[in-house]
């Protein structure tokens, strides 16, 4: 899946889980500052995230994924095949 397809999936859950029109989604979108998620949004998002791209994502990893664009990176370089 390339970049561009998981950018459009990430942007697509965001749209269903936060109300935020998908095609407004930037790389620079900051879940917590755009979005006002807080830990347990996050923790959520995370989870959609593993059981959309079949992707493991430790706790230590997803606390450093504060923007689309950090999502997309992770999923993208951690993808199964």
């Amino acid at each position: 899946m390339t970049e561009k397809e998981v950018f459009a999936k990430i942007a697509n859950i965001i749209e269903d889980r936060f109300n935020y029109p998908a095609e407004k989604v930037t790389n620079e979108l900051s879940f917590q500052d755009d979005l006002d998620a807080d830990s347990i949004d996050i923790v959520e998002f995370v989870l959609e995230l593993e059981d959309t791209f079949g992707a493991e994502i430790s706790d230590d990893d997803a606390e450093k994924l504060a923007t689309v664009g950090q999502a997309v990176s992770y999923i993208s370089a951690h993808q199964k095949d």
